[in-house]
């Protein structure tokens, strides 16, 4: 809350609030040496028991007990890296880069293949780095279909200010041709007639870029339609465009709170720097704890001196009292590997690139490559509780009846399974059978907890479902609400807030209108207080659990918080 409050704050970007000790920036190596004008890295941290990366110093003529034992721990860092793992050769599990020899390397390289072929996975180099004359390191990606689902899907909710280009570098990343200079790249990204004419996107918008298992990138330059994409795919990063003017931020917002991205692209023009909704669009990512990366667009336009003013601009933003976290310039292939092993959120990766010269495109593409869904452990729990589903999306097809996008928030889904969909607007759950699951446009007997899909249903009156409603399990007896309690921070306000003020809240796929009714101590709100607020929807119900979080927005005036209590339709009756 801290992070996205600063970004409102006229001394955010001071440089006595900056993190400008060289001890609190992120440094790859613990250790190095200078030789012949190169730094030597002699350590890395230390290897963690979690996660998808593991340290081998050799792997050379293992019995055959070793190597079950190896390829067991090889498919606990798979499924801890949800279909991916980074083995580092020739490195001590204390981050020693002790090195191996060429005929060590080749041999461990080889018994690693044989780990990864037993268990149907493929492997592909990353690099290979000298830590002396006759020594050397090496990164390897280890990938695996699941066997569960056809690929491993990443969410990148792209932001940034109108004009910074984000609708035209999504398309040169997924149509694999570089612009004209004229925009031509974003054309099949527009949904409507007056985004074409203007340029500038005002809904929200999905498209795809694909990996196969040796890293190679699958885009619509080799094939016709996202089906095939797909099917060749081990891994597909789904890119949600959202607008970047003023007058769609409560569009951009909806796609931020219901997609549940696993990564924010933050699009910065280089030629202007960070103006408009940028700033915005950055503390709405860190508010709903969304890691980001940078990416600055058309350097081949700006003058080096302008480049470097958007970069020190941007760094200063980012280290400053509040949101302290630490930029990284990628500059080479070794800043990208760097960046890919930050997954905490704490390092945001900085790129230049450019649309129509194509430069800086190959290291955002590499870097793409490495990301990986976040919260393997919390996923793999969520998996085993009961099914939710949340709805952001409907459309209604002749033949095929109303097709429902969502989220499984929890919980896997299965075709032909029973259950309940609401709340309706007297707040009641009704039965609902799913006759059909499809993701990423192919057919599903079953999607688990984080995948986006679409399901129709075999019901009566389906035409009365509605965006923010939800699937669940008819064992969980949900309630649906009215009235509930959260904590907030009113990050702007021109005067006080006071029982009675209306806004628009937006709570995961729940968007809807809902009055204040009650504020305790203090009994008004101005800009940057806190309180805990009593709120109530004005249409009608909606199923919102304790803990969710809260963001809501009026004109000018904005607010983040987080649920913390609701009441039963059968009390909100009473309330009234």
């Amino acid at each position: 809350m801290d992070a996205f409050l600063s970004l409102y704050e006229p001394a955010a970007e001071g440089d006595e609030n900056c993190i400008d000790d060289e001890s609190e920036l992120f440094v790859d190596c613990a250790e190095s040496i200078v030789a012949d004008d190169r730094i030597i890295q002699r350590n890395i941290p230390p290897e963690v028991e979690t996660g998808r990366r593991e340290y081998k110093l050799k792997l050379i003529r293992p019995t055959g007990e070793r190597f079950k034992k190896l390829v067991t721990q090889m498919k606990w860092r798979l499924r801890e890296g949800q279909g991916e793992a980074i083995y580092d050769i020739g490195v001590s599990d204390n981050g020693a880069l002790t090195g191996l020899n060429e005929d060590d390397m080749d041999e461990s390289l080889s018994t690693l293949r044989s780990m990864a072929s037993t268990l149907g996975a493929s492997t592909s180099i990353l690099r290979r780095k000298s830590v002396s004359e006759d020594l050397s390191v090496m990164e390897v990606l280890v990938r695996k279909i699941p066997d569960d689902r056809n690929c491993i899907e990443i969410r990148v909710a792209v932001m940034g200010n109108v004009d910074a280009g984000k609708s035209t570098l999504i398309g040169v990343l997924t149509q694999g041709s570089l612009d004209d200079g004229s925009g031509a790249a974003r054309v099949n990204l527009f949904r409507h007639a007056h985004e074409i004419k203007t340029g500038n996107t005002s809904s929200i918008s999905n498209e795809i870029l694909g990996f196969d298992q040796e890293g190679n990138e699958i885009n619509y330059r080799s094939y016709i339609n996202a089906e095939e994409i797909c099917m060749k795919s081990a891994k597909i990063v789904k890119f949600i465009d959202l607008a970047g003017h003023e007058k769609y931020m409560h569009t951009t917002i909806r796609g931020v709170t219901i997609y549940a991205p696993h990564y924010a692209m933050l699009v910065v023009n280089g030629t202007t720097g960070v103006v408009g909704t940028t700033r915005d669009h950055l503390g709405l990512a860190f508010a709903l704890e969304v890691p980001v990366f940078v990416v600055i667009t058309k350097a081949d336009l700006a003058s080096p001196h302008t480049l470097n003013e958007t970069l020190e601009h941007l760094e200063r933003l980012l280290k400053s009292f509040g949101i302290r976290k630490v930029p990284l310039r990628v500059e080479d292939e070794d800043t990208v590997m760097t960046a890919g092993r930050a997954v905490d959120g704490q390092i945001v990766p900085i790129f230049a690139v450019s649309s129509v010269s194509g430069y800086g495109l190959d290291l955002l593409k590499q870097y793409l490559h490495l990301l990986s869904p976040l919260t393997a452990r919390e996923r793999e729990k969520m998996m085993q509780e009961p099914p939710e589903f949340h709805i952001y999306e409907i459309v209604r097809l002749p033949k095929v009846g109303t097709v429902l996008g969502g989220l499984v928030r929890r919980g896997v889904l299965t075709e032909g399974s029973e259950l309940l969909v609401g709340p309706f607007v007297d707040g009641e759950f009704q039965r609902a059978r799913i006759s059909s699951i499809h993701r990423n446009k192919q057919p599903y007997r079953a999607v688990y907890a984080g995948h986006s899909a679409s399901v129709v249903l075999d019901m009566e009156f389906d035409d009365l479902i509605r965006k923010g409603m939800v699937l669940l399990c008819p064992m969980a007896k949900p309630e649906a609400t009215f009235h509930f309690s959260a904590t907030i921070c009113v990050l702007y306000h021109s005067t006080e807030i006071h029982p009675g003020f209306e806004t628009t809240v937006y709570i995961g796929n729940v968007q809807q209108t809902a009055v204040v009714e009650h504020i305790h101590n203090p009994s008004f709100l101005r800009t940057d207080d806190h309180a805990s607020v009593v709120f109530r929807f004005k249409q009608y119900p909606e199923y919102i659990q304790p803990g969710s979080r809260l963001f809501f927005r009026t004109g000018n005036s904005k607010g983040i918080g987080k649920v913390t209590r609701i009441a039963k339709v059968l009390e909100d009756l009473k309330l009234k």
